[in-house]
């Protein structure tokens, strides 16, 4: 019965530390940017859009179209460095192990 004795304390371990990762990733934001950085969105940590920074020079209503698929590619980058640091945050808490498939915070 040691085992299972130390495996529940690791389980409360593991408890312990996805609770101050969560805590983490709420206050956790990324920046994306497109068009050289005239285009930039925040984004929190569980993805939602906090911010948008758009440089004057692109408020041109005939270049609109350029302007939405800037704000999509920002948003785009901003999403992958996101999932990085989720990425990072969660090797950290596990220690490297590999959570199941679908598994998310």
């Amino acid at each position: 019965m040691k085992n299972l004795g130390g495996l529940m304390k690791q389980a409360q371990e593991m408890q312990a530390r996805m609770a101050e990762m969560q805590e983490k990733v709420a206050a956790l934001e990324v920046e994306g940017s497109s068009g050289g950085g005239l285009v930039t969105v925040t984004l929190a940590g569980k993805g939602e859009l906090r911010g948008v920074k758009i440089d004057p020079s692109l408020m041109v209503p005939d270049e609109a179209e350029i302007l939405e698929d800037l704000l999509v590619a920002a948003h785009t980058d901003a999403k992958a460095k996101l999932d990085a640091k989720l990425q990072d945050e969660m090797k950290a808490v596990t220690g490297g192990i590999a959570l199941p498939p679908g598994f998310s915070l």
